[in-house]
């Protein structure tokens, strides 16, 4: 536990910023609020949904702010509450640099990647599709897209040797998280004392990401082993990585649940047929009798 106070304002929304609230909280730092994205409809029922961030916050008694959008207004709400620093964590909106200089010690955002790569929308998904390692940085963020100069970064992730150490996407996900807030914690006392200082991007080795659609998930049967692989951990969670088959004139799609690499091939294990259940491989050709990425 980390005797060190300071009041700050968390900003972040799905999962990957519970992770890092749960690693600050275990190291004594608790939010004086936390900003996070407004309720919305979710699910086939389109039942009104809090985010993640919000359901945390509660819990602990902690005020919520649900700005629609980052105004005049917002901006006089987040000076009332007289933090000294403000925290990112995948909050989904770029925030404007009238919100930036407020907190006396600026905002730090810890960020999935090691940067300047992957900087953008999907850093989780494309250091699988596309990356040999990856890791967190925690940066200081200013008005362009993870571009700010870094404090700390640390590899958590190395597959060069071998494509069945690439992990699936909700456990990286999960382990970026908490190494995010570990890191954070450690970082912070040092940050605002002025023990460390921040070291610029090299934006000439910067790599860019974009937002994934379902049509991603869709594996080429004639693509390259390794790239279909990927695809397969990159979009455990969503889109999930598919493909079309044909059975009794009717295409179905099939989502492709479980696989490894061996001897350079891929080896499927579990999939997924539209309104079926899971089922083995050997399965899936007794029924269908059709292999896959032979």
């Amino acid at each position: 536990m980390n005797n060190f106070k300071i009041p700050f304002i968390f900003f972040g929304t799905p999962n990957f910023a519970i992770g890092v609230l749960d690693e600050l909280e275990k190291n004594g730092f608790l939010p004086s609020m936390v900003v996070t994205a407004v309720d919305k409809p979710r699910g086939r029922k389109l039942i009104i949904t809090p985010p993640e961030v919000k359901v945390w916050a509660e819990k602990r008694g902690i005020p919520v702010f649900q700005p629609k959008k980052l105004d005049d207004a917002a901006v006089q709400k987040l000076k009332s509450v007289d933090a000294e620093l403000f925290i990112v964590a995948a909050y989904g909106k770029l925030i404007p640099k009238s919100i930036l200089e407020i907190p006396k010690h600026g905002t730090l955002n810890v960020h999935p990647s090691l940067l300047p790569r992957l900087r953008g929308a999907s850093p989780l998904s494309s250091s699988i599709l596309t990356e040999d390692t990856t890791g967190v940085s925690i940066l200081v963020v200013d008005e362009e897209m993870d571009h700010g100069p870094i404090i700390a970064q640390e590899e958590i992730f190395s597959w060069k040797d071998d494509l069945n150490k690439l992990p699936h996407e909700s456990i990286l996900e999960n382990d970026l998280a908490k190494a995010g807030g570990r890191i954070l914690a450690e970082v912070i006392p040092k940050y605002v004392s002025g023990e460390i200082t921040s070291k610029p991007q090299d934006d000439a080795k910067a790599t860019f990401t974009k937002k994934i659609n379902k049509e991603d998930g869709l594996l080429d049967l004639k693509d390259s082993a390794e790239n279909n692989f990927r695809k397969i951990r990159a979009f455990e969670v969503w889109p999930r990585a598919y493909f079309f088959h044909e059975t009794h004139g009717k295409k179905i799609r099939v989502i492709v649940t479980d696989a490894e690499m061996k001897n350079g091939k891929i080896v499927i294990k579990k999939l997924l047929p539209e309104g079926g259940k899971e089922i083995s491989y050997e399965e899936f050709l007794r029924r269908y009798s059709s292999a896959l990425f032979a």
